[in-house]
């Protein structure tokens, strides 16, 4: 919600006004200096919405803002223009709305375009989030990252690597969402208190590595070619795209990454598919470059991989993976009732590479059970064991 600065006013005024931690306000507000507010500049306020709102016979701003149990100074900030005393019948101003409840509709098929709606509303109502693209598909859909958090510790989640596992997608809004609803409202989540995680942690979240194979599984074919009539022959002629993992190229995103690579190329498909094919070589789709080139200009601490299906949690390679990362399983295990296990016939996945170039903690995360795209009627379970580990990553 954006208000309009008054002379005089602070941040730390807007903060005792609204109710929001003041180390909120000013990381809503990375281009606004917080010791020379200029009268008239604008300033997000998080945790509010703005509706619009009919002047009736009789009412004033004091009276809308007492009925509604709002700040009384808060609708001259945002109706700067409006003369309190002199307010006419039919008149329209703006009203704030504090939001307390879960703004994203993540029970329903989940395609990008749902994904980039839920991302757009929960970047008007919380705008200390930082939203970014680190790259594009093969078809050019810009892949979202989400940063929440001011700590140096650094966790990273990402889902939906595989076109058929979208369910992993909500999960990671979702949990995004109940994070952002309890910094601003004080609250907690299973008991814990999240404003030390937002102090002492900077959560990163790509919560669709994958869109063109996730709307594909979503959705169907595209109507853009040559992605249409590729994607057809790649799976055969068949419409039936339930058992596409692959990006619209055919290059499965977890078999892309140079660790041991040859060794995963070597007993899968060697031409696209809908699943397995580790591509030319390594990190030849974009969507597996804009996650390496991510992964290297940060400093992840440790790294979640969410997929389906398995309830199961991978977390070694090759033996390179430090003490803590046994640990840290053994975390997530308790918490979510997942099966924790050190190590499996596999390479060239994510989670792989970042434990052997890093040598630090990397986990693939098997949620769900059954035949993928797992049914909505899991995403449930699925969510409540997702968040204890989602938890857990950020207090171990």
């Amino acid at each position: 919600m954006k208000i309009t600065v008054r002379r005089g006013d602070s941040l730390w005024a807007y903060s005792q006004l609204f109710r929001v931690p003041l180390q909120l306000i000013v990381d809503s507000n990375p281009n606004v200096n917080p010791n020379a507010l200029q009268a008239g500049q604008t300033v997000d306020i998080p945790r509010y919405a703005a509706r619009t709102h009919r002047i009736a016979s009789g009412q004033s701003l004091w009276s809308i803002a007492s009925s509604g149990g709002l700040p009384v100074d808060a609708l001259p900030l945002l109706n700067p223009t409006a003369q309190p005393n002199a307010l006419a019948v039919g008149q329209l101003i703006r009203v704030p709305s504090r939001v307390t409840s879960l703004v994203v509709q993540t029970a329903r098929p989940y395609g990008y375009d749902e994904l980039q709606e839920d991302l757009n509303r929960l970047a008007d109502i919380y705008p200390f989030m930082r939203h970014r693209s680190i790259g594009s598909s093969v078809m050019g859909k810009p892949i979202p990252e989400i940063r929440v958090g001011a700590g140096r510790k650094e966790v990273h989640a990402d889902a939906s690597f595989h076109g058929n596992e979208w369910i992993t997608t909500p999960v990671l809004v979702r949990f995004l969402n109940e994070y952002l609803l309890a910094l601003t409202n004080n609250g907690n989540i299973r008991g814990l208190v999240m404003s030390p995680f937002y102090l002492a942690t900077t959560l990163s979240l790509v919560p669709m590595v994958n869109p063109d194979g996730v709307d594909l599984v979503v959705n169907g074919l595209p109507a853009e070619e040559p992605y249409r009539s590729d994607a057809l022959a790649i799976n055969g002629g068949s419409y039936d795209f339930s058992g596409w993992k692959a990006n619209i190229r055919g290059v499965d995103l977890n078999n892309q990454f140079p660790a041991l690579w040859a060794r995963e190329a070597a007993r899968g498909p060697r031409v696209p598919s809908p699943r397995d094919y580790a591509g030319a070589e390594p990190l030849t789709e974009p969507e597996s470059q804009a996650i390496a080139d991510l992964t290297r200009s940060s400093d992840f601490s440790r790294v979640l991989a969410f997929h389906t299906q398995g309830q199961v949690i991978f977390w070694g390679f090759e033996g390179l993976e430090p003490p803590e990362s046994a640990t840290l399983a053994a975390e997530f295990a308790r918490v979510s009732g997942y099966r924790p296990v050190g190590y499996a016939d596999s390479s060239a996945g994510y989670k792989d590479w970042f434990i052997q170039d890093w040598r630090r903690p990397g986990f693939t995360i098997e949620v769900g059970r059954g035949v993928n795209p797992l049914p909505l009627s899991q995403l449930e379970e699925i969510y409540q064991q997702s968040l204890g580990i989602l938890l857990a990553a950020l207090y171990q």
